[in-house]
This record gives structure tokens, C-alpha cells and sequence, in this order.
């Protein structure tokens, strides 16, 4: 049976389940690695600098940029070419702006910290950001969604190592995800 079969067959809780275990896992698979990655698991500390200009020059505004840019792709393109089999309806369709927002913040969160605090900060900008890209499968044959978040991963990325600050990138990439979000919910 085919993955976009079987999700079809996922209840919507069911779905909401698998998304937050997912992340989970990332979020587990970050903290594991950073025990073996880093010298002290303090260097987490590190990444995290608290600077509001920064977060709002490289974080907010990029996000704000992106999500023009997205939007105005799905005006000018066919639906069809942004068709992730539904997922991304089911997720975010008739749901409170509450658990958008949780969502994008838990996302936003636990893959920033997988793929830019541990494996970026490892193992280089370009195959961290080819690994997020790989990661959400479900848009490999749909070039225009691969493209788009191949994009968007070597944009923060780069943010990333202009700022080595995860403040900027989950910032940035919470506003993406939470946008996109409601702009989904409210679509209808």
C-alpha cells in the first residue's frame, strides 16, 4: 500500500498524533545527539542569545519575506503544485488558532534544534539543509514544494551562520509555519 494511502486512512486525530510524535523524536534525536556531538551539553547555551533586533532583522522580517513569497507562488502556480496529498489541509483546516499556534511552535522548535543546533553546527549549512529538505518526504515529488523548502532550509541555515543564534532561526521559522498555518485555516 502506498504512504499517501495509508494517511488517507489516519483519523485527523490520528494524524495530530503522528505529527507531534515526529517531532518528538527530533526533538529527542537533538538532545541524544548533542550528548555525542558536543563537548559539554552546555554549549546549547551558546546558541541562544537573546537579542531582539536580531531576532526581529533576521528572524521575523526573512519569515514575513517568505511567507510573500509563498503566497504569492500559490496565486500565480496550480493548486496541484502545492498539493501535499492533504496533509497540510487535515492538519491545519478547522482548527483553532491555538493549536496552529502550538503546532508551529513545537515544529519550529524541535526542528531547529535537530537541524541547525546539532547537525548544522556539526556537520556544515549545506548538508544540514539538504537533510531538512529530505526529511519532509512527502513534498520530494512535488518539485515546486521541494524547491520551496529546500529554499527556505538554506535560508535559515544561512541566517544561522550569520547569527549562531536559534532565537533567529525558530523564530523564523515558527512565523513561516504559523502563517502558512492560518492562511490554510482560514482559506475556507
Amino acid at each position: 500500500m502506498k504512504r499517501s494511502e495509508l494517511i488517507k486512512q489516519l483519523s485527523d486525530r490520528e494524524l495530530k498524533i503522528n505529527l507531534v510524535f515526529s517531532q518528538v523524536i527530533f526533538l529527542g534525536i537533538a538532545l541524544l545527539l548533542s550528548f555525542f556531538l558536543f563537548d559539554h551539553f552546555s554549549d546549547w547555551a551558546t546558541l541562544f542569545i537573546w537579542d531582539i533586533q536580531e531576532v526581529i532583522y533576521f528572524g521575523a522580517l526573512p519569515a514575513l519575506c517568505i511567507v510573500g513569497m509563498d503566497l504569492l507562488l500559490m496565486r500565480m502556480l496550480p493548486e496541484s503544485a502545492f498539493d501535499d496529498g492533504g496533509i497540510n489541509e487535515r492538519i491545519f483546516s478547522y482548527r483553532s488558532i491555538s493549536f496552529i499556534f502550538s503546532v508551529a511552535l513545537l515544529v519550529a522548535v524541535s526542528e531547529e534544534l535537530l537541524f541547525r543546533g546539532v547537525i548544522q553546527s556539526t556537520f556544515g549549512y549545506v548538508p544540514a539543509s539538504i537533510l531538512f529538505a529530505v526529511v519532509h518526504f512527502r513534498y520530494l515529488r512535488k518539485p515546486v514544494l521541494f524547491l520551496s523548502v529546500l529554499v527556505v532550509s538554506l535560508i535559515i541555515g544561512y541566517l544561522f551562520v550569520i547569527t549562531e543564534n536559534l532565537f533567529v532561526t525558530i523564530t523564523l521559522h515558527f512565523i513561516v509555519d504559523f502563517l502558512l498555518g492560518l492562511f490554510i485555516r482560514f482559506k475556507k
